[in-house]
């Protein structure tokens, strides 16, 4: 029987089903300066969203903290009990001076911050169940596996996601994950290695962190990138491939996990896809999952400039202009003109881009 969790809980109907705390921001005394991650991205961008008047504080779904009982559906207690370590914690977020912290400060100043975005995808996946999309502001902490921690990344929270709604979600026992953050998702491919559940598309810079060839054998539709790959090879791959992997495996739920350390400049990805690039991307993503009805689960992931959140933004403010952020499920608009128009002018993009 599934244990007692207070993430599923359903928010009140006239919420978005955007997932956002304050509590998702990591602020001690300037020791998040020290990684490149902007550790207080995920606040700018809700505060961009109220500037343009998209959402209000009482519109958003308040993401809870998730349990030990809750991480231990798929963490080992043994990985639990690392994390209590500060040492380990300091290896986990890159930021070594934390290793020097008394550990009920890492708890309440780093990993509370991560437990809490943690908990967020884990509702959002619910969420997306239910309102046929969803977004997390903050999660896509995909270096982590079950036992394993790396990368900034201390909980594997897209696994959660998906275990989660395979064991409470009467009808979800097949997932899609999308992972176009610039790194490799070694985490949710080593605990879903085995899981025919589960098909994994992932297109990375194949240069960088973490190169794990081990994970590498999950994945179903690997896309490695070179250096400096620029916006019309980069969105000629993520339209061709989000659409093979969709049309090869018909899932019940696509996590899309969209980081913007693709961003031109940015000091860890090794891409140069512009702003308006990674709107288009995200834009792809949704379209493909809400044409066909699958329900989308996106988390935020990496991405290591100041104007990510701006950028995260515009992306979702894009998306909702276009209608794909709907009120309803999808597969009910589908035979509507609007949509199918919507559909000729993405091909139109693509073919236009290749042109240029």
């Amino acid at each position: 029987r599934p244990h007692r969790t207070e993430l599923y809980e359903d928010p009140p109907l006239g919420c978005w089903p955007i997932v956002y705390s304050p509590d998702y921001n990591i602020t001690f005394m300037g020791l998040e300066k020290l990684h490149p991650f902007d550790a207080g991205k995920w606040g700018k961008v809700i505060n961009f969203l109220k500037e343009e008047k998209l959402i209000a504080d009482d519109l958003i779904v308040q993401a809870r903290e998730a349990t030990d009982e809750d991480l231990l559906v798929v963490h080992t207690r043994r990985y639990l009990n690392k994390l209590k370590w500060s040492f380990v914690v300091a290896t986990i977020t890159e930021i070594p001076p934390v290793a020097f912290l008394p550990n009920f400060i890492v708890q309440r100043k780093v990993l509370k911050p991560l437990r809490t975005q943690t908990g967020g995808t884990i509702m959002a996946g619910k969420l997306a169940v239910d309102r046929g999309w969803a977004i997390n502001v903050g999660g896509g902490f995909h270096h982590c596996s079950s036992d394993k921690g790396g990368g900034f990344c201390a909980y594997a929270d897209i696994t959660l996601a998906i275990k989660f709604l395979f064991e409470r979600v009467q009808g979800v026992s097949r997932a899609t994950i999308i992972d176009l953050d610039a790194h490799q998702g070694n985490g949710h491919e080593r605990d879903f290695m085995d899981d025919p559940r589960v098909y994994i598309m992932d297109a990375y810079n194949r240069y960088i962190y973490p190169g794990d060839g081990f994970a590498k054998r999950a994945i179903k539709r690997k896309v490695e990138l070179e250096w400096g790959t620029e916006d019309t090879e980069y969105l000629q791959k993520v339209h061709t491939h989000v659409e093979g992997a969709l049309n090869e495996f018909k899932p019940d739920i696509v996590v899309y996990n969209a980081g913007t350390d693709i961003l031109d400049g940015d000091p860890l990805g090794g891409l140069a896809i512009s702003p308006q690039g990674i709107v288009k991307r995200d834009e792809v993503v949704f379209r493909a999952a809400r044409s066909r009805g699958v329900p989308v689960l996106m988390v935020t992931s990496g991405g290591y400039q100041k104007r990510t959140a701006r950028i995260i933004a515009d992306s979702i403010l894009n998306l909702h202009s276009l209608g794909l952020l709907g009120r309803e499920r999808p597969a009910c608009a589908l035979g509507s003109p609007s949509l199918a128009h919507m559909v000729r002018d993405s091909a139109r993009d693509f073919s236009n881009l290749s042109l240029q």
